[in-house]
C-alpha cells in the first residue's frame, strides 16, 4: 500500500477528499453568485463617460456628459464609450479573479 495517493490506504481517505472536493464546489457557486452580484465602474474621456457593469457582463448604466457630444464626430463618443467598457471589464476581471481565488485556496482552475 505504499504506492498511490497519500492517504489514499487510510479508511476515510477518499472520503475526506470528497469532503474537501464537495466544500470546493459550494465555495466556487457562492463565489460565482457574489461575482455575478458585483457592480463596477468605468470611465474615460476625463470622466465625461461614466458606465456601469454587472458581475454579468451586462451594462447596467451610461451616463454621457452633453458636452462631449458632437454630432459631427460620432466616432469619438463611440471610443470613449468602448474605453469606458474596457476599464470597467478589467476591473470586473480583476475583482472577479479575487473572489474566485478565495472560494479556491488560490488554486488556478482552468476556468
Amino acid at each position: 500500500m505504499g504506492k498511490g495517493f497519500k492517504g489514499m490506504g487510510m479508511p476515510g481517505g477518499m472520503g475526506n477528499i470528497m469532503a474537501q472536493a464537495q466544500k470546493m464546489q459550494r465555495d466556487m457557486e457562492v463565489a460565482q453568485q457574489e461575482v455575478t452580484l458585483l457592480r463596477v465602474d468605468g470611465t474615460s474621456g476625463g470622466g465625461k463617460v461614466k458606465l456601469t457593469l454587472g458581475g454579468d457582463k451586462r451594462l447596467h448604466s451610461l451616463v454621457i456628459d452633453k458636452e462631449i457630444i458632437d454630432p459631427e464626430d460620432s466616432e469619438m463618443l463611440s471610443d470613449l464609450i468602448v474605453a469606458a467598457y474596457n476599464s470597467a471589464s478589467e476591473e470586473l476581471e480583476t475583482q472577479s479573479a479575487a473572489i474566485m481565488s478565495k472560494a479556491t485556496g488560490g488554486m488556478k482552475l482552468p476556468f
